[in-house]
């Protein structure tokens, strides 16, 4: 366990000094200047149009519109987050292995599934800053300007950050045997599938049509990636966005809590595959 520990703490070190960590910071923090100004804008404007109705209809129509935006939000976040968290895992044992840097460390007393499980933690922790950053971020944005707070709140922004770990492990995983590019083509390919899914899903239980469910439930058994986001937007949207369906960056069809241990026996699985596919691959 202390291997585990001082590689974390190396991996995380050594990424904070890659550039795609800046870049995904500066990003970030580009991204939150962008949200603060336009929920302001939009904001302001919603109030100033509001101004002379019924205060009761006002407050609700207000409230629903700021539980839109926060969500809309969040649901860019996600995205960054996933991305984030397959850029991290896609070059980290596939690039090594080419460089040879990957010798020095197997040449020590420290078995191979002490480098993946501590490579693994140290972008777990990484991605666990930069998540809280970002979902943290518009969530104190929305607090700090309206003095609105979604439902369930931490709950949800467990849930997104799950996701993009589920997205690095996976990534991880590819890196043991494959390169970094056909990595990211795989990764990116299977987050894009669970994202096309989940639409279908939605689209499907909004017109009742059972075939596009199961299409969708059988992709989020293939990567549940989107059913993690569908879960914490359910979480956190207005019961009565929930009870119309009326958000856009809400859910219709709500994975269950069954589907929420699926993804992380997904998770766990995945990792142990990594582990034993590097255990066994030819350095």
């Amino acid at each position: 366990m202390k291997n585990i520990w001082i590689l974390a703490r190396m991996t995380f070190r050594e990424a904070a000094r890659r550039r795609i960590v800046l870049t995904g910071l500066v990003l970030g923090l580009v991204f939150l200047t962008v949200f603060n100004i336009g929920f302001r804008l939009v904001f302001v404007n919603a109030y100033t149009r509001g101004a002379g109705a019924d205060e009761a209809f006002t407050n609700i129509i207000t409230s629903e519109g700021l539980n839109v935006l926060a969500l809309a939000g969040l649901y860019a976040v996600t995205f960054l987050s996933a991305a984030m968290g397959a850029l991290l895992g896609a070059d980290t044992l596939s690039g090594e292995i080419v460089s040879g840097t990957i010798q020095t460390l197997v040449s020590k007393p420290v078995r191979r599934s002490d480098v993946v499980l501590g490579k693994w933690l140290g972008f777990a922790i990484l991605l666990g800053c930069y998540s809280l950053l970002m979902s943290g971020g518009t969530v104190l944005s929305v607090r700090l300007q309206s003095g609105y707070a979604l439902r369930n709140v931490g709950l949800g922004l467990a849930l997104i950050y799950l996701e993009s770990l589920l997205i690095m492990t996976i990534s991880l995983a590819c890196s043991s045997f494959l390169s970094g590019l056909a990595t990211g083509g795989v990764v990116f390919g299977l987050y894009g599938l669970s994202f096309i899914g989940g639409w279908v899903e939605q689209i499907g239980a909004v017109l009742q049509n059972k075939t596009a469910i199961q299409v969708g439930i059988v992709t989020s058994l293939i990567i549940p990636s989107e059913s993690l986001w569908r879960r914490a937007a359910f979480e956190m949207q207005s019961p009565i966005s929930a009870a119309l369906g009326m958000s856009p960056f809400g859910t219709t069809s709500v994975p269950s809590p069954l589907m929420i241990g699926y993804a992380v026996i997904y998770l766990a699985l995945t990792l142990m595959a990594a582990v034993s596919i590097f255990q066994h691959r030819d350095l």
